[in-house]
């Protein structure tokens, strides 16, 4: 049988776990990049991520390498899974592999700081331009260690809908349901807001309040989500859907949320630069809540609680404060 060479740039939990699902498909052969040799060198060997994913062992059809040259050669997809900042260098260490038939996909959830561009748009800056429909965002409300032990999953592939399609195909699975959605913009924003609010989530936590809070947050985080969306280009029902409410919701309420822990623990009175230290994984909210709050600030949209998010994290305000200052605004209708 001639099996689909699928390659995934980047051996994170989200990486490896979406590098299982691929393999869970025998007509695949899947190929994990991973930066650090040595580190590469022992995923390869243990056939288990054990920092990250402990317990799921790597099928055959499952390999782990450093080598970079001609990866995407044969290849139907590349996946990248990389942290949202750091992602340009990593494709532009690729982009001389990429092919006309070839399905780029990616899997980040974030805003490059410097530009304020959405990730799919710092591909296409690292990419011929004749490339740039060959793009497709995977986005959704996923955990990688409820993933990569086949917890039922549902996603969305995000872009011209031929290659979203293609995408879908490629991934779904009677475990991993895929959707695909034409609105690549919304897709991407709703998967880089929720992050900012998941950290408000947490600080409430922290704080601890309860349910009432936390509905009321990600309630108000989605008007947010939506005014924001509006303005960036997205269709606002986007935001109903899986990449906005459904991702909104299990990141501000889950104990696998990176972010939410670090608004937790920023709530507890911790500094960032406390809480970042002791973390081997990223939040991605923590860089994207900058990008966040300046585009919002350059197109006047009105985002209190990014708003007051950015000002704990990077502003140095109490978070308590800063809950008393969004309670104590200036009476409204709802809608």
């Amino acid at each position: 049988m001639i099996k689909d060479k699928i390659v995934v740039v980047g051996a994170g939990s989200w990486g490896t776990a979406l590098a299982l699902v691929l393999a869970s498909k025998e007509s695949n052969d899947v190929y994990i990049w991973e930066y650090n040799k040595e580190l590469a060198e022992i995923l390869e060997t243990e056939r288990e991520n054990k920092k990250l994913l402990p317990g799921v062992k790597f099928p055959d059809n499952l390999h782990v390498t450093n080598e970079d040259k001609d990866l995407l050669k044969d290849a139907k997809a590349v996946i990248f899974s990389i942290p949202s900042q750091v992602l340009r260098g990593v494709v532009a260490r690729f982009s001389n592999q990429m092919r006309s038939d070839l399905l780029i996909v990616n899997t980040g959830k974030g805003i490059e700081i410097s530009s304020g561009l959405r990730l799919s748009e710092v591909i296409k800056d690292e990419i011929l331009g004749k490339y740039h429909n060959n793009i497709v965002v995977l986005s959704g409300p996923t955990h990688a260690e409820e993933v990569c032990k086949g917890i039922p999953t549902t996603i969305v592939a995000a872009g011209k809908l031929e290659k979203a399609k293609a995408v879908q195909e490629i991934f779904n699975t009677e475990a991993f349901r895929v959707y695909v959605n034409e609105d690549i913009v919304g897709v991407e924003l709703g998967g880089a807001v929720k992050n900012c609010l998941a950290l408000g989530a947490g600080i409430s936590d922290g704080l601890g309040f309860g349910d009432n809070t936390k509905a009321a947050l990600i309630t108000r985080g989605v008007a947010e989500m939506i005014r924001f969306g509006e303005k960036c280009g997205a269709n606002p029902t986007t935001f109903y859907g899986l990449t906005g409410i459904g991702d909104l919701i299990v990141t501000c309420a889950s104990q696998h949320s990176r972010n939410r822990y670090v608004g937790e623990k920023l709530g507890k009175g911790y500094t960032l630069k406390e809480i970042l230290e002791g973390m081997t994984m990223v939040a991605e909210g923590v860089p994207t809540v900058k990008a966040v709050y300046t585009k919002a600030q350059e197109l006047n949209v009105s985002m209190p609680i990014v708003e007051a998010v950015y000002k704990v994290l990077y502003e140095d305000e109490k978070a308590a404060s800063m809950v008393k200052e969004l309670m104590s605004r200036d009476l409204k209708e709802e809608f």
